[in-house]
């Protein structure tokens, strides 16, 4: 018995008009042609199949509404964070996220993970204005789950949060796994300069 891994390649031939497919050689194995045939009538009785005309269009791969609603929410936290107002920021990014996750999945999975880790990344920052340390390192860390690289706010957010709370050890192993995706990143290192010095007494 062949490997799974092993690839064979079979002498076929497609007709191109009726798209029958059929082997090139004068004798197949009894194994083949049963598969040929079985092959050939499935593509013929698809080919019978008729379309309900009902049957809708393939959804918009995005949806504007939710994006724009989505972005609505996400420039109101960040207005309420202007003004001082954590805890309503906090909200609003919530139901952002709420309401990113919430796409329906045939959505590209890329956007999601981009807004999601923007929105929960600011969220953090909202925790931390009324440190709330735990909180903003679980946000932050999400957000950097979502996306590494290019997320240099979430990586130090979760940093500063970790350091906030004495984990000193921990602060210093994230920052350092920041900069291995954010090198040049002035406000990490700074960071990882601060939790040095904490970790000497300084």
């Amino acid at each position: 018995m062949e490997s799974p891994e092993t690839f064979t390649l079979l002498p076929l031939t497609m007709d191109p008009t009726t798209k029958a497919i059929t082997p090139t050689t004068q004798t197949p194995s009894n194994a083949l042609a049963h598969e040929l045939t079985t092959l050939n009538a499935l593509h013929k009785q698809l080919l019978n199949v008729e379309t309900p005309t009902g049957t809708p269009p393939p959804p918009v791969p995005v949806n504007p509404k939710r994006s724009a609603q989505i972005g609505k929410l996400r420039e109101s936290g960040n207005a309420e964070f202007r003004k001082g107002n954590h805890a309503q920021a906090v909200k609003l990014y919530g139901l952002a996220v709420d309401m990113a996750l919430g796409r329906p999945q045939w959505e590209p999975s890329g956007l999601v993970r981009e807004e999601v880790a923007g929105l929960l990344s600011n969220r953090a920052q909202a925790h931390m204005a009324q440190q709330h340390w735990a909180e903003g390192a679980v946000d932050a860390e999400a957000s950097v789950e979502m996306k590494k690289g290019g997320n240099a706010k979430g990586w130090w957010r979760r940093g500063k949060c970790l350091l906030e709370m004495g984990r000193w050890d921990e602060a210093e192993l994230w920052v350092k796994q920041g900069l291995e995706f954010e090198a040049t990143e002035q406000d990490l290192v700074s960071l990882k300069e601060e939790i040095e010095k904490r970790q000497r007494g300084v």
